[in-house]
This record gives structure tokens, C-alpha cells and sequence, in this order.
């Protein structure tokens, strides 16, 4: 199983989740972080770190997120790998709870 990154992280992307991940499975777009779903241990670490709760269990993504789960595998293997924590965008805590943001996802 893999952890997934969905909806409340577009626009605000938090990189708090990737200083705790023990093997650098997460990857940096635009305006999103996805998960390589190969390289994830599924060790739980990122998600209580998300400040913008957008991080789930593979089994557990909510229903209306479903898509997130092959989004992260997709633009995992095309966006460049983060290790180190960086600041959020400028406008994220304006943007942190906007529901239905993947119109917003910039590749």
C-alpha cells in the first residue's frame, strides 16, 4: 500500500510531509506534491505532518478523490523528487480548504 496526496495540497503545497519521509518518495510540481507510490513504505510518517490534512491512506482516499491515487503515480514519474522541506506557497493558508482545487493543478 501507498500513501496519497489529494486535493487540499493544489495550491498550497506544504512540504512539511517531506522532511519526515524516510526515503524521499515525494515529488514537486508546480503547485502539488505527489507520492511515488513504488517508492512509498507506507511507515505513516507524512501524513499527521500535513498541515492541510491532503495526505491518506491509499485504502482510505476519500470517494470523491479517487483520482488522486493515479494522478500521484503519474506525475510522480515526471516531476522532479523533494527531500528537503521549502515554504509554502505564498497564498496556501488562503487556499487551504478550498474544495474541488484540481481544476487548479498546474503540471
Amino acid at each position: 500500500m501507498t500513501f496519497v496526496v489529494t486535493d487540499n495540497c493544489v495550491k498550497c503545497k506544504y512540504t512539511d510531509c517531506v522532511e519526515v519521509c524516510p526515503v524521499d518518495c515525494f515529488y514537486e510540481g508546480p503547485n502539488f506534491l505527489v507520492i511515488h507510490p513504488d517508492e512509498c513504505i507506507d511507515c505513516a510518517l507524512c501524513e499527521p505532518e500535513c498541515p492541510a490534512v491532503a495526505i491518506y491512506a491509499e485504502d482510505e482516499v476519500p470517494e470523491d478523490m479517487q483520482e488522486y491515487i493515479e494522478l500521484n503515480a503519474e506525475l510522480a514519474e515526471i516531476w522532479p523528487n523533494i527531500s528537503e522541506k521549502k515554504d509554502p506557497l505564498p497564498d496556501a493558508e488562503e487556499w487551504d480548504g478550498v474544495a474541488d482545487k484540481l481544476q487548479y493543478l498546474e503540471r
